[in-house]
């Protein structure tokens, strides 16, 4: 869309510098925002910075754990976005002080600063009664927003697709290097994956007014997949041939147990329990028009997006012939 002219508002994204930010980001900006975006290393973030013009995207300082840096980055903010969560614990970075207490944290400090608006990213996972941890603080998060940003809008996306993103890449550069790929739990698991432009574009139209206060919305592609439908369109996109091996979720979750202690793991016993059940959007999100399409967004297929930037794992890249794949 064309790049609407700079206004004075300013939106605080906390976590911006990830994948998913920057699809905010760029949406944001094009509609004249000024984004102050708040992370941990301001000096990782100087890719962000095409995507507006000059001077429309600064980064600061911020840390949800230390509660000053928090209250600084929003104070006279007109809006504020937190996206920050973790896929896997790692040292202070875990799921209850960053889930928790760092929704906790941001939702106050808005608060406390006037802030006018509030969207929250949560999970589509997030249930007070998941057996993960992860679903188990994504609902605590939502509630502790809630509390203390009443009228905040919460999204709660599927598995989100994209260039950049560590779900369908991950998979693609599996198959480069062994000739099975596991169906974790018989890989009947159900996905809904949505495009992280198009949440980019959600986030946007709740700051535009198009979001009802107070709602939670839940965002999912046009397509339902199930985890052996992706990893087959995942070969077929890349033009390789692998086995699709079951792994029953109790095997699935003893090779869990030693991934996870790689300092980057492939799968946690924490993902294994969030694979038990799908990731798909609600019967009564969709009765009551909180889904993406309410939002005014239209929402991308796989198709159309992820050849794109699949094809790097094709034998002989961009150089493959696409229609031998």
């Amino acid at each position: 869309m064309p790049r609407a002219l700079v206004s004075d508002r300013i939106v605080t994204v906390f976590g911006g510098s990830g994948f998913l930010g920057r699809h905010i980001i760029r949406s944001l900006a094009e509609r004249g925002w000024r984004v102050r975006n708040a992370c941990r290393r301001p000096d990782l973030a100087q890719h962000l910075q095409p995507l507006g013009s000059v001077g429309q995207i600064v980064s600061v300082q911020a840390n949800l754990r230390n509660e000053a840096s928090v209250r600084a980055a929003v104070e006279g903010a007109d809006a504020v976005v937190n996206l920050v969560a973790v896929l896997h614990e790692s040292g202070r970075q875990t799921f209850g002080e960053l889930h928790v207490e760092g929704a906790r944290r941001v939702a106050e400090a808005a608060s406390a600063a006037g802030v006018g608006q509030l969207v929250h990213m949560s999970a589509l996972g997030a249930d007070a009664n998941s057996p993960s941890v992860y679903g188990r603080t994504k609902a605590e998060g939502e509630a502790a927003v809630r509390r203390a940003f009443p009228d905040a809008v919460i999204l709660r996306p599927s598995v989100v697709f994209g260039p950049e993103d560590n779900f369908l890449n991950m998979f693609a550069s599996l198959a480069r290097f062994t000739p099975v790929l596991p169906l974790i739990g018989g890989g009947e698991t159900k996905f809904q994956p949505v495009f992280a432009g198009d949440v980019g574009e959600a986030v946007a139209a709740a700051l535009e007014g198009r979001a009802v206060r107070a709602a939670t919305y839940e965002l999912g592609g046009p397509d339902i997949l199930s985890f052996r439908q992706i990893l087959e369109y995942i070969l077929k996109t890349t033009g390789r041939k692998r086995l699709l091996v079951p792994v029953p979720f109790a095997v699935a979750s003893m090779q869990a147990g030693l991934l996870q202690l790689l300092p980057s793991p492939l799968l946690t016993k924490d993902q294994v329990e969030l694979l038990k059940s799908d990731n798909v959007v609600s019967a009564s999100a969709i009765q009551q028009g909180r889904v993406l399409e309410a939002l005014g967004v239209r929402a991308t297929a796989l198709e159309t997006v992820v050849p794109s930037y699949l094809y790097r794992f094709r034998k002989a890249g961009q150089f493959t012939d696409i229609h031998a794949v």
